[in-house]
């Protein structure tokens, strides 16, 4: 190793620091003491450093607390506990729970030290050099599965980087369809859960009844229909992490148990006697403005700030247009890769086509025009003819006739009432009846689809007019 290769040893006892600090001196490494934990973190903000050695038992701030400190402020050091025979258990759980890089038996073996110290230099290298190819993706527009060079998205690639590193929970906002999902992926593979699980459970898409199971499991013969135990979300994203989409439709009833089970860390089946203690990061995210959502009483205000420890709001598509040509690239190269097709770029025009559209289903509506496109293009150049009929332009009506196809027109004086329903039941008509999909083209919840179309049955059955 390089001298210039700097670890830390945090050490109360002076015989054992000095031969600590002459031990991996011998390596080829610079040492750097420390008494105690407040110390190391004295020491920490003035020195960079590319391995922690620490024992646990010390005045001030002991091995425990330096470690905790050093995971909230969202530390990569790796660290080597040091630990006597009768502490062994008490290291494993560090080395679990704190996410130390391994535990060391006193007396230290200088050969075992130096090669954990090597493996612990060689991470710290590979995750700085992990940091350095995401920021040189981010400034050229790309950070995982999220493109766009503009202010909007530079803003949240930051947000994403320093929230990642942490353990914070995370409360992503933003229209259905701009990527909070992406969003969450990606504060997962950047932090130091991503060789963990990612979990992620749609609120707003699954019954109330099933939705506690979903969460937190259930035993055998816990209710009618549990015919075998089920391991729960939160169990299955242990260690790693759980997003909660479209939190604020969730159940209220819900909602309660699920803050305790933030405040506790701990989780009980449906059916179950005992608890579970559960190492999860959370990651919540809705499509509604948190402060409509607490007004209607559909999010519970001290899960809203229980959550909301790190804001990161996503722009929809329409206020970041310039960045259309990249996305519609990436979407191209992707759906070409899946499908065969040979498409290689989008004509000026199309192109101009596209950036006029206001995109109510944001970058998911984009992909799903794209990829239509590519498929009725084949090969070569996306014209605007391989654009859906409502790019084209063919299909405006004057004020007096009457929609047809993907178009609608509206007399003056119409209703808001009667704009809605209609709206809502062309994009149903355009979506095949998915209601999955004309909801996202909506920008509503499933929930929120089901519900309007319900009113407008009830009013055609009692015969009302809904205008």
């Amino acid at each position: 190793m390089s001298t210039k290769k700097r670890v830390l040893v945090v050490e109360d006892n002076q015989v054992e620091r000095a031969d600590l600090a002459q031990m991996i001196s011998s390596f080829g490494i610079t040492p750097v003491t420390a008494i105690d934990g407040q110390d190391a973190i004295e020491k920490l903000d003035a020195t960079d450093v590319d391995a922690i050695v620490t024992d646990l038992v010390m005045p001030r701030m002991d091995g425990f607390k330096l470690l905790r400190e050093l995971s909230a402020r969202g530390s990569t050091t790796p660290a080597i506990v040091l630990t006597g025979f009768d502490n062994i258990d008490k290291s494993s759980i560090v080395v679990r729970d704190l996410k130390a890089f391994w535990f060391l038996e006193k007396p230290v073996q200088p050969r075992v030290l130096r090669e954990l110290l090597e493996r612990a230099v060689t991470q710290k290298g590979l995750i700085e050099e992990t940091g350095r190819l995401n920021r040189e993706l981010r400034y050229r527009g790309v950070l995982g599965d999220m493109v766009g060079q503009s202010p909007a998205m530079q803003e949240v690639y930051s947000l994403i980087e320093q929230v990642a590193p942490t353990a914070a929970c995370v409360f992503i906002t933003g229209e259905s369809g701009t990527g909070k999902e992406l969003v969450a992926r990606a504060i997962h593979r950047l932090s130091p859960r991503s060789s963990g699980p990612f979990v992620a459970i749609n609120c707003a898409a699954l019954p109330d009844t099933l939705i506690e199971s979903e969460l937190f499991g259930h035993e055998k013969g816990a209710f009618t229909g549990a015919v075998e135990r089920r391991i729960g979300c939160f169990e299955q994203a242990e260690r790693g992490t759980l997003l909660l989409d479209e939190i604020g439709e969730m159940p209220i009833s819900t909602q309660a148990k699920l803050l305790r089970v933030l405040e506790d860390s701990r989780v009980r089946r449906l059916g179950g006697k005992t608890e579970m203690p559960v190492d999860v990061r959370i990651i919540a995210a809705t499509n509604r403005p948190p402060d409509e959502a607490i007004d209607s009483k559909s999010l519970r205000e001290d899960l809203y700030y229980r959550l909301n420890v790190f804001h990161i709001p996503l722009p929809p598509l329409r206020e970041r247009k310039e960045d259309i040509p990249a996305i519609a690239a990436a979407l191209m190269e992707q759906i070409n890769k899946r499908e065969g097709s040979q498409v290689a770029d989008l004509h000026p025009e199309a192109l101009g086509l596209l950036q006029s559209h206001d995109w109510p289903g944001n970058v998911r509506e984009l992909r799903n025009v794209i990829e239509r496109s590519v498929i009725v293009a084949g090969k070569g150049t996306v014209l605007p003819k391989h654009l859906p009929l409502f790019f084209s332009g063919a299909t405006k009506a004057a004020p007096e006739e009457q929609p047809s196809g993907d178009s609608i027109c509206f007399r003056v004086g119409s209703s808001i009432r009667e704009v809605e329903k209609a709206y809502i039941l062309l994009t149903l008509k355009h979506a095949n009846n998915n209601k999955l999909r004309a909801a996202e083209i909506l920008g509503i919840s499933v929930r929120t689809l089901h519900n309007r179309l319900g009113e407008f049955a009830q009013e055609e059955a009692k015969g009302v007019s809904a205008y």
